[in-house]
């Protein structure tokens, strides 16, 4: 019941933007990445904190929708969401074998106004033109995201 719930919050999101977005921010390396260099790609835009349990239930499933897509169609972007010594984020990022992007965020503002926080976690999905098409208050599966996407491809093919 708890995945109808998530998928129903996901698909149902009134979130529409004109506009696509794009922020920067440095990553582990301290190197900055760019929203927008992940443009032709679907980006699952996770914002979240070590001390967050949603946030560390739902670090398997983006890591796996991450592996399985990476290379295709799409890519998760983690935002950590707190103030916390670079080198302790680090070393919780190898501890959960974290393989996508993870972004440091630690004055604690959404780095664009229009993907706001409401509570953690806070997934945006980000289509591959830069636009905001759903967000999801609260934990994320990856079989949520899975059907999204299909259904996104679905309705781009004319819903065949």
């Amino acid at each position: 019941m708890k995945t109808l719930w998530l998928v129903f919050t996901l698909l149902c999101s009134p979130l529409v933007l004109a506009e696509p977005v794009d922020f920067t921010l440095p990553d582990l390396e301290g190197k900055s990445r760019s929203l927008s260099e992940f443009r032709g790609k679907w980006v699952i835009l996770n914002y979240w904190a070590t001390w967050c349990p949603p946030c560390l239930e739902e670090i398997p499933d983006l890591v796996a929708f991450h592996e399985r897509h990476r290379d295709k169609d799409a890519v998760v972007l983690g935002i950590n969401y707190e103030d916390i010594p670079l080198e302790q984020l680090r070393t919780f990022v190898d501890e959960y074998f974290i393989s996508y992007p993870v972004l440091v965020n630690g004055d604690l503002s959404a780095p664009d106004p229009r993907l706001s926080v409401g509570g953690l976690p806070t997934t945006y999905i980000i289509s591959p033109q830069g636009e905001p098409v759903a967000r999801q208050v609260g934990g994320i599966t990856a079989k949520a995201l899975e059907d999204y996407l299909a259904r996104k491809l679905r309705d781009a093919e004319g819903g065949r």
